[in-house]
């Protein structure tokens, strides 16, 4: 696993009435961070498999699709299947989160397990050993523009510890309120993987957004 961070801009915040040109705009991140929500599981509805397949069809990054849905053990390998890099489902939503990651995996991608900002690690870690990312939620899932919520820190750090005392292999990601303000405290905390939101597509030029964030992870991992 890399430790260099990694940057994945989430389409949440792009123009949707021109989500192809707005993939460009970010060629230099890692991942472009896809918002699958259904109206059941957050209290917000955005886009699905067909938007999914027509951006996978045109991005120049890999997809790192984020469902913040219910039943993803039914609708998860969809998006496996259309080509994503790494598809992400929330533990709360999940009745056997061990068979999701199976079938992830089985059709080709990266297996991820996200948590809410108020579910323990611990409660996870007997099943995380099937994942390859584990996306920590440092806002309440639904809705972009939020602020960073630093206690959930703690759980990035002990997944971290995890990692780096060969518990867990997987990539530790951060998702909500990342900004200029907020990246060095979750780089410090040991995040991989940074999604940003109106910090890249809220900037002039997101190229420079990118790099400086990346820049500014890199300095507080090395710390």
């Amino acid at each position: 696993m890399t430790r260099d961070p990694m940057i994945a801009p989430s389409l949440l915040s792009a123009d949707f009435a021109r989500l192809a040109d707005e993939v460009q705009r970010i060629a230099d991140a890692d991942w472009v961070h896809v918002d699958v929500m259904d109206a059941h599981f957050v209290p917000n509805l955005t886009l699905g498999l067909p938007v999914v397949l027509a951006i996978q069809a045109v991005s120049p990054l890999p997809l790192d699709c984020h469902l913040m849905i219910e039943d993803p053990e039914r609708w998860a390998p969809g998006y496996a299947e259309a080509g994503a890099r790494n598809v992400t489902v929330h533990a709360e939503a999940c009745a056997d989160p061990r068979a999701v990651a199976r079938d992830l995996k089985a059709a080709g991608a990266l297996a991820g397990l996200a948590l809410k900002p108020g579910t323990p690690l611990e409660a996870y870690l007997d099943v995380l050993p099937a994942f390859d990312t584990l996306l920590v939620m440092t806002v309440e899932p639904g809705f972009g523009g939020q602020s960073f919520m630093p206690e959930t820190l703690p759980k990035v750090r002990e997944a971290r510890r995890l990692v780096e005392t060969g518990h867990l292999r997987l990539l530790v990601e951060v998702d909500g309120g990342i900004n200029a303000d907020t990246i060095e405290q979750a780089a410090e905390a040991g995040a991989d993987v940074f999604v940003a939101g109106s910090a890249v597509y809220g900037a002039d030029d997101p190229a420079k957004a990118i790099a400086a964030l990346r820049a500014q992870a890199a300095a507080a991992g090395r710390r």
